[in-house]
């Protein structure tokens, strides 16, 4: 038991290095991490590139035992109404645990990481906030972020021609031609 109080400090303190400032969601359930980092941001908004991943850090404890998880996350525009954003594959949080794996025993801290492609139908320019959250297979919530972001310009451009560049009639019948 001592060790793992030990290891938990440990944890927890090389995690605070590198924070991003989140907030509790305002959706959607859940508890706030003990730890969140979005690589490249420490204070929000961030900004992510179009066509590449963003990758977000989060520390947890499990607050019971669970058989397995899912990540959902949701974009708001300036409004309480979100679109779900696709993570795909990236969904199944238990794929992506780096110090574990699923079960997920209660009180254990668990660290994870998402990788969320920021898509080409999402304008450069736009500064939704986006919930990300934790549930287990019953659809509890476990954690649960708001962050504001930025849409920024691709780093290394890709031509605009291309059929993945092309914008969802969705998001052109929220924004209009762009």
């Amino acid at each position: 038991m001592y060790r793992f109080g030990i290891l938990f400090c440990a944890v927890v303190a090389l995690a605070k290095g590198q924070t991003t400032q989140v907030n509790q969601c305002t959706q959607n359930g859940g508890e706030l991490p003990i730890n969140t980092y979005i690589a490249g941001c420490d204070q929000p908004p961030c900004s992510l590139p179009q066509l590449e991943d963003a990758v977000v850090n989060i520390i947890f404890k499990a607050p019971y035992t669970m058989q397995s998880m899912r990540t959902l996350a949701t974009a708001y525009l300036g409004g309480p109404f979100g679109l779900p954003y696709p993570l795909g594959t990236n969904a199944e949080t238990c794929n992506f645990l780096t110090n574990t794996y699923c079960p997920v025993m209660g009180g254990e801290v668990v660290q994870y990481v998402l990788r969320m492609y920021i898509q080409p139908s999402f304008p450069v320019g736009i500064q939704p906030e986006i919930e990300f959250r934790i549930v287990d297979d019953a659809n509890r919530p476990i954690v649960c972020i708001r962050v504001p972001l930025r849409i920024a310009e691709p780093n290394s451009r890709i031509a605009d021609k291309s059929e993945e560049y092309q914008q969802s009639p969705f998001i052109r019948k929220i924004f209009g031609k762009i």
